[in-house]
């Protein structure tokens, strides 16, 4: 093996660069132990609070378990009403933690072998892999047989083995063999050029060129990799090992000063095993691990193995959002884990208990979700425009509330200062798109930036789309020609009332078959415009009359039967069929419902009461 176990103050580093994706996500932690009880629990020594600690975390990674560098205290509301605009509030060096564990150090070509058979024993924490790499203790075959030669040789031969070996690499000497020195080596193949290049090292220019370096970076990531955490480096495993008595050899003048004091005995890995084996020696491993050990039969199997003692510190970039609020707000309130994502726009709906650390939670949210989210906003209060605007404070991230939005394999540019939209209706909105069918006319009559009326417009004849919000009516027809589909709408910017006045009284109304009416908080209000619409058409033409789909919320104990009776009384009807499907609890006891009916004869062809 080129590396050698050393002393704790030259312990080796392994790193995981990409975390399996077999692995489940981890637990949320429990929640009856408080910070204050760890804080008591890191200033005892005793044995006995230490294993009160390892009983109520008794399994897997917890930031209430390990050690760390600086004891992790929650925050106070004192803190966060001071006005702090710095981007960096949370000191992420207190969510380090380091877990003592024991590994067992095998030959690289038995380590898949070994990881599927002690698959049970291994330590299967969520995104940690269970076999580690030793940096550099990969060698080429020419340079294993040169160890293998040289360690077979006596002490003289060693001497002229090591300067023939040395002659090798930095020139080539009479009777040495073949260059070993890449310099050398690329030397001699770019004399090689002709008309077509270079024959035997294409690439001989490209890899010559010296890497761009970015002009900045910034402080974070500075530190990071003074730090020695990479761009995605979330864990990193040391082997901390005492002194043997064994004989080390100094390869650090072959390999330079990280080899130094390391003794080649081939490519090795490290089975990480389970964390209750941490401390136990070979012959205090459980029989089935003895058992694979010896598997082969042969005398020296155990020899070929070794248990080493390590260190695995989790960074903070390991541990995840409910993670790291659990640990960051009071004990006993509600860690917030849901949001809404609309393009890079992370929207909160914070409880009014979450708003004295609405700052904090921000933070974790951008820094768990980059670089998809680049906004963190929460809602500050309830919708009350027509123009259907939600007031969105920026918490975190930039400052543009502009983005754009895939849905249905569309493009849409949103603005959610001056335009609504919902990422959490996209199912519904497929549901409705799969009752279109390909000759369907659509009247959408509260369209907004286009969601239903341009996924619509893929699928069915034509599309009449109208809003009141002249802004949203302005992405509404950027986003038909962003797709390719401004030949089949019709944009109108109107209220709802005159829109459906104004379509139905054209000769357009004898070609609408669907109409969509996604105003939740007023739109059954808006059917008794229907009542008498087709009052001035001949009853003895055949009319197809329309399939009208109604949007709207309800507090009541059975909300289909009120969102049913509104329906009823806005159109002064009772003998109609009206299909109602729930779609979502947008509140504590506020559904939202959609109720799909086709628009009865009678009331069509009603007459007013002024006609009356």
């Amino acid at each position: 093996m080129v590396t050698k176990f050393v002393p704790r103050s030259h312990s080796l580093s392994f790193t995981f660069l990409s975390p399996p994706r077999f692995f489940p996500k981890p637990t949320s932690l429990p929640k009856t132990l408080s910070l204050s009880l760890l804080a008591a629990a890191a200033a005892t020594t005793t044995s006995t609070t230490a294993a009160a600690l390892d009983q109520a975390f008794s399994y897997g990674p917890s930031l209430h378990k390990g050690h760390k560098f600086s004891l992790l205290k929650p925050l106070h509301k004192q803190q966060q009403q001071e006005e702090v605009e710095d981007d960096y509030l949370i000191d992420t060096e207190s969510f380090t933690r380091v877990f003592e564990i024991t590994a067992l150090r095998v030959p690289s070509e038995h380590c898949f072998a070994l990881e599927s058979r002690l698959r049970g024993h291994l330590l299967n924490w969520p995104r940690i892999r269970n076999i580690a790499r030793v940096p550099g203790d990969e060698i080429e075959d020419e340079f294993k047989k040169l160890f293998a030669d040289r360690s077979a040789s006596s002490s003289d031969d060693e001497n002229e083995s090591l300067m023939s070996l040395n002659r090798r690499i930095y020139g080539k000497a009479e009777g040495d063999g073949e260059l070993v020195s890449p310099v050398l080596y690329r030397d001699k193949l770019a004399r090689t050029f002709n008309s077509r290049g270079f024959v035997n090292f294409r690439n001989l220019a490209k890899l010559s060129r010296p890497k761009r370096r970015r002009e900045r970076e910034g402080d974070e990531r500075k530190k990071r990799k003074e730090r020695g955490i990479g761009k995605s480096e979330f864990a990193v495993v040391e082997v901390v090992e005492e002194e043997g008595e064994e004989e080390r050899e100094d390869l650090g003048g072959l390999l330079g000063d990280e080899f130094k004091g390391r003794k080649w005995r081939g490519s090795t890995r490290l089975l990480l095993l389970d964390e209750r084996y941490a401390g136990r020696g070979l012959d205090q491993l459980p029989e089935a691990i003895k058992v694979v050990l010896n598997g082969d039969g042969r005398e020296d199997a155990i020899s070929s193995f070794k248990l080493v003692r390590c260190k695995l510190t989790l960074f903070y970039d390991y541990w995840q959002m409910n993670e790291i609020l659990e640990a960051l707000l009071p004990k006993g309130m509600i860690v917030p884990s849901a949001f809404e994502t609309v393009g890079h726009i992370a929207h909160l709906n914070l409880r009014d208990e979450h708003l004295p650390y609405k700052k904090f939670i921000a933070k974790v949210v951008l820094d768990k979700n980059k670089p998809k989210i680049r906004t963190v906003v929460n809602k500050i209060d309830v919708i009350h425009s027509d123009y259907r605007t939600m007031q969105l404070e920026i918490l975190a991230g930039n400052r543009s509330l502009v983005t754009m939005v895939v849905e249905n394999g569309l493009r849409f540019h949103v603005d959610l200062s001056t335009v609504y939209w919902n990422s959490r209706l996209a199912t519904e909105r497929q549901r409705l798109l799969n009752c279109f069918t390909r000759d369907d006319v659509v009247c959408d009559v509260f369209a907004g930036v286009g969601p239903i009326a341009i996924s619509a417009a893929k699928k069915v004849k034509r599309v009449y789309a109208n809003d009141l919000n002249p802004h949203a009516v302005d992405y509404l027809e950027r986003n038909s020609v962003l797709n390719k589909l401004e030949r089949k709408i019709e944009v109108f910017n109107m209220d709802g009332r005159r829109f459906i006045d104004a379509m139905f009284a054209s000769q357009k109304a004898l070609s609408i078959t669907q109409v969509v009416m996604n105003l939740p908080n007023d739109a059954a209000e808006y059917l008794d415009v229907f009542r008498g619409i087709f009052r001035t058409k001949p009853k003895d033409r055949e009319i197809n009359l329309p399939k009208i789909h109604v949007y709207g919320f309800s507090k009541s104990q059975d909300p289909e039967f009120n969102f049913h009776e509104r329906i009823r009384i806005a159109l002064s009807d009772v003998a109609f069929e009206v299909e109602m499907r729930r779609v979502r609890l947008v509140a504590p006891g506020k559904w939202m419902l959609c109720a799909s009916f086709i628009l009865p004869e009678r009331v069509a062809f009603a007459k007013v009461k002024s006609e009356v």
